[in-house]
């Protein structure tokens, strides 16, 4: 055990817009449709335990890295589940090891028209 609490700090992108091919339905793989992607990280801070810690990009989790991970995700084609792709977004934020959770939301806003939006959030942790 460290001398050290774990400290954690909250890393987040909210509303990423994104067009993707997205879902089980033939209209859904031939065109793609708007989502939102959400995203928090729960990030280790070393120096949170001793103070605020050197202004420098190198000891922080980059939420650009983040928006381009899920970016990726959605360019490389079609996806039938929303789960998968919240799944592979996660993946890729829990390669970093001060990533101790990824919580990702995936929504659907145009899928029916009398509905605000439909989607899923996972969570996951580092094993």
């Amino acid at each position: 055990m460290s001398a050290h609490p774990l400290r954690l700090r909250q890393v987040f992108v909210r509303g990423l817009q994104l067009q993707a091919r997205l879902g089980v339905h033939a209209h859904e793989k031939a065109a793609p449709q708007r989502i939102l992607v959400h995203v928090e990280l729960a990030v280790e801070d070393e120096s949170a335990a001793i103070g605020i810690g050197p202004d420098d990009l190198a000891r922080v989790v980059d939420y650009e890295r983040v928006v381009e991970a899920a970016r990726s995700a959605v360019a490389r084609g079609h996806v039938m589940l929303v789960e998968t792709l919240a799944e592979t977004v996660a993946a890729a934020a829990l390669v970093d090891p001060r990533v101790k959770l990824a919580r990702v939301s995936i929504e659907k806003p145009d899928a029916f028209p009398d509905i605000a939006s439909v989607g899923v959030t996972i969570e996951r942790t580092r094993l």
